[in-house]
């Protein structure tokens, strides 16, 4: 009995010296606090040893006699068989580290492995835990929503934000480039690679098609694995391939380079507005947000001006033989792929998103993005003394799904496993967007940003189309037509150029150094002459004879002769490959690129316009009210019948449709919660594209038909994306879900 006594009495001094050594320790992080609990500890160990020493046997259903064990140890256990390492140690009341910072401390779950006694209860409880989990996990995003506003309102607005306002608007800007790439270089790319039309058509879509993948690619991995990991890998891609495709020479394989390079900027806009929106509070979003839209215009500029500049100047070049050639229009490309590799310079500097942490559990890392973002503007204003007064974030309750590879798994194995779980859980946000309680929203609008797109891409393809359109109708009115001439012994060395030639005799004539262009030899015979170093556009022989003639050094080919017959002829060392014709380069240097500089800088107006407007007037009076304005303007179309008119509508079109697309992609960023926004504004972005292709595609064949039909088309499609725009929800005043 004495042993028992003084083993007892050991214990609980060994207690109190082990819970003074907790004071002190745990002091210096959490203050009073862990005073209490500390002095609590103390108490209740010393209150357990008092009664066993009034009671060494307790009774079997006692209820204060089973502390540390449970009641039928203690019953059971009248030596106290624990070792000394072990005893008086609480794990109830052991202070967790990060505790102090707020950081939500997870159950240990000890107790409870597998195969365990508790591990069927924890079964059956997790399956009727999920409905709770979610609920609080709502809960928690509505606290952290509440939250994080009142510390953007501490942080203020200043050089941080004006910081991370260049470094995307570097990212959106590649993305207004990579718009236009493809229909710059293409005048000049379907000579040098000998494009047939369908050809043309798919490498005009193709980008598109790769900003559709990407948009939901990247959009989707930016709310699992950050947004700036998100953009940095794709901008990454698009500058890889963007810089492969200036180089390669074959059809097919840059073809492949622009769709991956688009593949890679199709992750910009969906990832960009929902970053920088996570930098902003509540009264500054919608006007910054506009602001930031001005750069898909400045990439527009940029595009149009180095087209302009470089293209033409086919001196900047070098070949290799016929086999490889790198001309001017390969330059721009390579000059094209500037503004995504400065963005992704640029963003190795800037903090990831302290929202997508705290959404993820991450305390700290959010915290210590904020007191960054805090410190910053407070030395910039010039108050370097004030002190980030915010010590514990509300971070949201987690729902981890755990899968065991073991220590001996193949890395091939985890890998796998790991990309399994990151598309499940990229399933889960994608299904979760489609959910009764953003079905609704989803769905609207999908059917705004469908139908916006639809008008907006198919319309300003159509315009540069029907410019050219009008200029081939009018170079044809000034087409020459010769018929029955009979020409002998003459050398023709000058060019050639819109003739049309229809039954004439042609007789030991010789066609030297000379270029024909839009030339047409109708029923004509061709008897010993010689053709040599000719270059030719839209030239062609119909119905034509060919007795005893000779070709060298020509570009010549079969598709030139139309049902034509050729008779003791000779072709000898054909040009390969396409040879550039730069004879109407000036031409077509005002034509596309001075027209679609024109047509992107008329946006400015309506860029300036929609952020001053967007925080007075509310998100969907703008976009509600720019898209009936461009319906209306819609009809003016049908008096653009000279080249200078459509311009002159071009730019009104524009001007008045860019205040729908700042509100649209605002209004977009604002009605999903941070969880879903990218992956949610990716999938629109995405269908968005897909309405792009569909637009343009329609809009195309029929240039020189109709004009009705594609402006009912456009005008229907804004008038019930205005329409559908007014069911949605008004998001001005609302903090960020």
């Amino acid at each position: 009995m004495e042993d028992s006594y003084q083993n007892r009495t050991a214990f609980i001094k060994g207690a109190k010296d082990i819970a003074k050594e907790v004071k002190r320790q745990a002091s210096k992080k959490v203050g009073r606090s862990v005073d209490r609990m500390s002095d609590e500890y103390s108490k209740r160990s010393y209150n357990r040893f008092e009664e066993d020493d009034d009671d060494d046997h307790p009774m079997q259903g006692s209820q204060d006699g089973g502390y540390y064990r449970s009641d039928s140890q203690a019953a059971n256990d009248d030596d106290g068989g624990h070792s000394d390492s072990t005893e008086g140690h609480d794990e109830d009341d052991e202070i967790y580290e990060g505790e102090y910072q707020g950081i939500p401390r997870a159950d240990s779950g000890k107790g409870d492995l597998a195969g365990g006694p508790g591990s069927i209860t924890a079964g059956a409880q997790q399956f009727r835990d999920i409905g709770v989990s979610e609920a609080e996990r709502r809960k928690d995003q509505e606290e952290l929503a509440q939250q994080y506003e009142t510390i953007l309102q501490e942080c203020g607005h200043g050089k941080f934000q004006w910081s991370l306002y260049f470094v995307l608007g570097l990212a959106l800007m590649a993305d207004g480039v990579e718009i236009f790439v493809v229909g710059f270089v293409l005048p000049s790319a379907e000579k040098d690679m000998c494009l047939s039309e369908p050809s043309k058509s798919m490498l005009g879509l193709i980008v598109y098609f790769g900003m559709m993948v990407g948009a939901f690619l990247w959009g989707a991995m930016a709310d699992r694995i950050g947004r700036r990991q998100s953009l940095i890998i794709s901008l990454s891609i698009n500058s890889i391939f963007s810089f492969f495709s200036s180089f390669v020479q074959g059809y097919s394989t840059f073809l492949f380079c622009r769709l991956l390079s688009g593949v890679g900027i199709g992750g910009s806009i969906p990832i960009v507005f929902s970053y920088y929106s996570e930098f902003l509070s509540q009264e500054k979003r919608g006007e910054h947000l506009s602001w930031l839209c001005m750069f898909w215009m400045i990439g527009g500029i940029y595009a149009s001006a180095m087209a302009w500049a470089i293209i033409p100047h086919y001196g900047w070049s070098f070949q290799m033989g016929s086999a490889y050639q790198f001309h001017s229009w390969r330059v721009f490309v390579l000059v094209c792929a500037f503004p995504s590799v400065a963005a992704i310079a640029a963003l190795n500097a800037m903090p990831e998103s302290p929202r997508f942490y705290l959404e993820n559990g991450k305390h700290d890392e959010g915290w210590m993005i904020l007191k960054q973002v805090h410190d910053t503007n407070m030395r910039a204003k010039g108050y370097p003394e004030r002190v980030f007064t915010v010590t514990t974030i509300k971070t949201v309750k987690q729902i981890d799904e755990l899968v065991d590879i073991g220590i001996d798994t193949p890395v091939w194995h985890r890998y796998r496993l790991k990309i399994m779980s990151l598309s499940q859980q990229i399933r889960n946000n994608i299904l979760a967007c489609f959910s009764p309680e953003y079905k609704r929203t989803t769905f609207m609008l999908m059917a705004v940003w469908f139908s916006m797109s639809f008008s907006y891409y198919g319309l300003t393809v159509w315009f540069p189309d029907m410019i050219k359109y009008i200029q081939k109708q009018e170079y044809e009115s000034r087409t020459k037509t010769f018929t029955k001439e009979r020409v002998e012994h003459v050398t023709f060395n000058f060019t050639l150029e819109n003739q049309v030639h229809r039954e004439g005799h042609y007789f030991n004539d010789k066609f030297l150094n000379l270029k024909m262009k839009s030339m047409v030899f109708e029923d004509s015979v061709f008897e010993e002459c010689y053709f040599e170093d000719i270059t030719s556009t839209h030239t062609f022989f119909r119905n034509c004879t060919f007795i005893a003639s000779l070709f060298y050094n020509t570009d010549l080919f079969k598709y030139r002769f139309v049902n034509c017959k050729l008779i003791n002829s000779t072709f000898l060392h054909n040009k390969e490959g396409c040879m550039l014709d730069f004879s109407d380069d000036f031409n077509n240097a005002y034509m596309i690129y001075f027209v679609n500089f024109l047509g992107t800088l008329a946006v400015l107006p309506g860029n300036i316009v929609s952020a001053l407007l967007m925080d007075k007037i509310g998100r969907l009076r703008m976009l509600a009210g720019s898209s009936v304005i461009s319906c209306v303007s819609c009809f003016f179309l049908m008096f653009g019948n000279s080249e200078s008119g459509m311009i002159a509508l071009l730019c009104l079109f524009g001007g008045i449709s860019i205040a729908s697309w700042n509100a649209l992609d605002v209004i977009t960023v604002e009605l999903y919660p941070s969880d879903k926004r990218t992956t949610a504004f990716g999938f629109l972005n995405a269908l968005c594209k897909l309405a792009a292709v569909l637009g343009i595609s329609i809009f195309q064949s029929l240039v020189g038909i109709t004009k009705a039909v594609p402006i009912l088309f456009a005008a229907g499609a804004l008038a019930a994306g205005s329409f559908l725009a007014t069911k949605l929800p008004e998001t001005r005043g609302q903090v960020l879900q």
